[in-house]
C-alpha cells in the first residue's frame, strides 16, 4: 500500500452525500460552538505522529527506534514503500513507505546542543495521509510536547525536587483522570464539564444535552451543576432508553405502559422516591426530544468503511462510527434550540507494550480516516429544505491521551512516558503550524545530555492547563472562568497558546 492511499469504503462521506442530495448554502450556524475530545485511550505513540525529520533529530529518532526483535523507527521521507511477503507484513515499517513531511507557517527554535543546521523539518506517520489535505487547507495543527504539568519545569528541576510534580506518572487510571480533571483517580469533575457548567445556560430547555458522552462514562464531562449526556451509536435513536416502557412487557403492550407510569409517579409520600420520578420523567422526555430530533430528513446515514493495513480488507472503524453519531447530534442541535456542546469520545487499543508496528498502524489509520470524515461531513450538515450548512469553523475537535510513550523501543513496543503532541482540527483553527515547543530528540548518552527528556520520557514544555484554557476561551468562557476552572494556568506566563 503506497504511502497517499486512501479508503473511505463503499458508502461516501457524509458530507458528499448530502453535496449532492441538496443545495449547499453558505452560511453557517451563527452561534453554535462545540469542543470535541477524542481520548487516545491507553497512551498514544505520539513520537511516530509527528517527528522531526532534520538529517541531526531524524538520526537520534532513528538510532532509538530503530533497534530489538521487531523495530519501530519509521522511515525518511520520500522512502518509497516496500512489497513484503505477507507473513511478515506486520514487523515491516518499510511497507508504508516514507513519513510526509509537513512544513509549518512558523519555524521552530532550534535546540541548543543539537546539529540542526537550517530550519527543523517535520512529518507525520505515513499511513495518515487522509490528513494531509486539512494541514494544507490551514484546518489542522499541532500542539507539540503537552503533558500534565503543576508549573513550568525544567530537567534540572525535576531531578532536584524543586518544584512539584503530578502525582502517579505513568499510571493509566491516574494520568487519563489528571488530562481529563486536573486530578487523579478519585475526581468529581473535569474540565470539559467545568467548561459546560458556564455555557449550559445558552442552551435553555435542552442544557441536557450539554455535555454528551459517546463513549460511556467519562469524568472530563462531568461539571458541578452539568451531567453528562451518554448516547450510543444505533443510527436514528442515539438517546440510551430506560428498557421495556414501550412496546411490550411480558407479551402486552399494558405491561409496560404500566411500567412507564409505575416509575414516573409522583405521587409517594416519599421526597426521595418523587425526586426519582421526576429524573425519569426528565430522562424519558430528553430520550424522545434526542431520538426526535434524529429524524430530520437525510440526517441518518451509515458510517463509511476503512482499509485495515495490516491484513488488507474493509473492516468497521468504530472510532468512524463514534464520530458519525457526534455529527448527526451536531447537524440535530440547532434546531433543538442548542447553542453550546461539549463531547468526548474514548479510542483505544493505544497501551501498545509490544506488537506496536501492527497495532499502531491500525491505530493511526482509522484516526486519519475518522477525522477527515468528520471534517467532511461537518463542511455540509443538513439544513433543512435540500441545503447544507458548513459548521467546521463551528466545531472543534482536539485529541487528549494518558501520555505518550518512551522515546526508545524495548524492543518491540514502547513503555509509558509523559509529554507527547496533538492534534487540532477546526475551521477556527489557525492551522499548518506547530504551537508549543517541539523538543529535542534522542536519550542521554555520552556527550550528549537531552534537557527535554527524563530518562526515557519526553519533559512536557506546555500543560494540560494551557491546552484546555486555550479551548475554553474560544468556546466563550470568560478569562476569569478559565483561571478557576484551570487552578495551575496562573504559573504559565504564557496561558493562551493561539492555535484558535
Amino acid at each position: 500500500m503506497s504511502a497517499g492511499f486512501s479508503v473511505l469504503g463503499a458508502a461516501a462521506p457524509l458530507a458528499l452525500q448530502l453535496s449532492a442530495a441538496g443545495t449547499a448554502a453558505a452560511a453557517e450556524a451563527s452561534d453554535y460552538k462545540a469542543l470535541v475530545c477524542l481520548f487516545l485511550q491507553g497512551g498514544q505513540d505520539s513520537n511516530n505522529l509527528v517527528l522531526a525529520t532534520d538529517p541531526d533529530s531524524f538520526g537520534r529518532y532513528t538510532s532509538a527506534r530503530n533497534t530489538g526483535e521487531d523495530p519501530i523507527a519509521l522511515k525518511a521521507p520520500g522512502t518509497p514503500p516496500q512489497t513484503v511477503p505477507a507473513g511478515t507484513r506486520k514487523n515491516k515499517p518499510a511497507m508504508w513507505g516514507g513519513v510526509l513531511p509537513i512544513v509549518p507557517k512558523t519555524a521552530q527554535a532550534i535546540p541548543a546542543g543539537t546539529n540542526v543546521t537550517g530550519q527543523r523539518t517535520f512529518a507525520i506517520h505515513p499511513l495518515m495521509g487522509q490528513l494531509m489535505p486539512l494541514w494544507e487547507q490551514g484546518r489542522l495543527a499541532v500542539l507539540a510536547n503537552v503533558g500534565t504539568l503543576i508549573q513550568p519545569t525544567t530537567k534540572t528541576q525535576f531531578n532536584q525536587n524543586a518544584v512539584p510534580i503530578p502525582a502517579a506518572l505513568g499510571s493509566h487510571n491516574d494520568q487519563q483522570s489528571a488530562w481529563q480533571s486536573g486530578a487523579i483517580d478519585g475526581a468529581q469533575t473535569g474540565w470539559g464539564g467545568r467548561l459546560a457548567d458556564i455555557v449550559a445556560s445558552q442552551n435553555g430547555p435542552q442544557s441536557i444535552f450539554t455535555s454528551v458522552s459517546a463513549a460511556g462514562n467519562a469524568v472530563f464531562l462531568s461539571g458541578d451543576q452539568v451531567s453528562q449526556y451518554q448516547i450510543n451509536t444505533d443510527l436514528g435513536a442515539p438517546a440510551i432508553s430506560i428498557a421495556a416502557i414501550s412496546g411490550s412487557l411480558f407479551g402486552t403492550t399494558a405491561g409496560s405502559a404500566a411500567l412507564k407510569n409505575i416509575i414516573q409517579s409522583t405521587g409517594s409520600t416519599s421526597n426521595f422516591a418523587n425526586d426519582y420520578a421526576t429524573t425519569v420523567q426528565r430522562s424519558i422526555a430528553a430520550a424522545a426530544t434526542l431520538n426526535a430530533g434524529f429524524q430530520k430528513p437525510g440526517l441518518v446515514l451509515a458510517a463509511p468503511k476503512y482499509f485495515e493495513p495490516i491484513q488488507g480488507f474493509e473492516d468497521s472503524n468504530t472510532w468512524l462510527v463514534q464520530l458519525n453519531t457526534v455529527a448527526q447530534m451536531i447537524a440535530a442541535a440547532p434546531a433543538m434550540g442548542i447553542k453550546r456542546q461539549v463531547f468526548f469520545l474514548r479510542l483505544d487499543q493505544h497501551d501498545t507494550h509490544d506488537n506496536q508496528n501492527p497495532r499502531e498502524a491500525v491505530n493511526v489509520t482509522r484516526l486519519a480516516q475518522a477525522m477527515a470524515y468528520f471534517d467532511q461531513a461537518l463542511s455540509a450538515m443538513p439544513a433543512g429544505s435540500g441545503q447544507v450548512v458548513d459548521m467546521r469553523s463551528r466545531v472543534t475537535t482536539f485529541t487528549a491521551s494518558d501520555f505518550s510513550r518512551g522515546f526508545a523501543s524495548n524492543g518491540s513496543g514502547t513503555d509509558h512516558a509523559w509529554g507527547g503532541h496533538h492534534l487540532i482540527m477546526g475551521g477556527a483553527v489557525k492551522g499548518g503550524d506547530i504551537y508549543g515547543q517541539y523538543p529535542t530528540l534522542g536519550i542521554d548518552k555520552a556527550g550528549f545530555n537531552n534537557p527535554d527528556i527524563v530518562g526515557n520520557n519526553m519533559l512536557p514544555t506546555t500543560s494540560v492547563d494551557q491546552y484546555g484554557a486555550t479551548l475554553g476561551r474560544w468556546f466563550g468562557v470568560p478569562d476569569g472562568d478559565l483561571f478557576t476552572i484551570f487552578p495551575n494556568l496562573h504559573n504559565y506566563g504564557t496561558p493562551f497558546l493561539g492555535f484558535v
